[in-house]
């Protein structure tokens, strides 16, 4: 079996990442979701252990002093990490992880991790950034507009990402995620064995 791929999706606040990532889980079987650590509050509706594991910056220090981490960063005041045991296994299996993180741990996992698949979702402007920010009804204009200036500066650094998804269509967008995992599975360091097994 071959060893799966590691896909960091990163954008701003907004973006629908999440949103894509799921639709494209709908109809492929090879995917999983790393589910990431946090010290913010749970926002209505999101449950522990399938959204974020939630926990104190006390255990958050903890886990980062005993290298349990791949990534960790801060985000708008909140600290966010990617538990590196559970992604191993996942790729050993042959199964494609996707880490859904900010821009900052992505390039911590760029650096340590060069095979990585970069790929950056962005929305069609800046006003439908704001829109569905606004949309949400969970924060209020101090933190939106925090949210906003911070995505402003993340376009402006994520020069070092493979693909970029403009999501302004949801179905489009799950299967442009799609079509770059299927992409990287034919790459010739993935297929070779086959490819020189026609000489023996």
């Amino acid at each position: 079996m071959n060893r799966g791929n590691l896909i960091v999706i990163s954008g701003p606040s907004g973006a629908g990442k999440s949103t894509v990532v799921s639709r494209a889980m709908t109809f492929r079987n090879d995917i999983c979701f790393s589910t990431s650590v946090t010290t913010r509050k749970p926002r209505p509706g999101e449950v522990d252990g399938v959204d974020y594991f939630f926990i104190d910056q006390s255990r958050f220090d903890e886990m980062v002093r005993n290298n349990e981490l791949l990534e960790h960063a801060v985000y708008v005041s909140n600290s966010y990490g990617t538990p590196a045991k559970f992604v191993e296994e996942q790729l050993e299996k042959g199964m494609n992880v996707i880490l859904d993180i900010e821009i900052q741990g992505a390039a911590q996992v760029h650096s340590n991790k060069p095979e990585a698949v970069m790929i950056f979702i962005i929305p069609p402007s800046i006003d439908e950034l704001r829109k569905r920010l606004t949309g949400r009804g969970t924060e209020n204009e101090e933190t939106i507009e925090a949210r906003i200036q911070r995505a402003i500066q993340e376009c402006r650094e994520a020069d070092f990402y493979d693909y970029i998804i403009i999501n302004d269509d949801l179905d489009k967008a799950s299967e442009d995620l799609s079509s770059i995992m299927n992409a990287e599975l034919c790459r010739f360091e993935k297929k070779k064995d086959v490819l020189y097994s026609f000489g023996k």
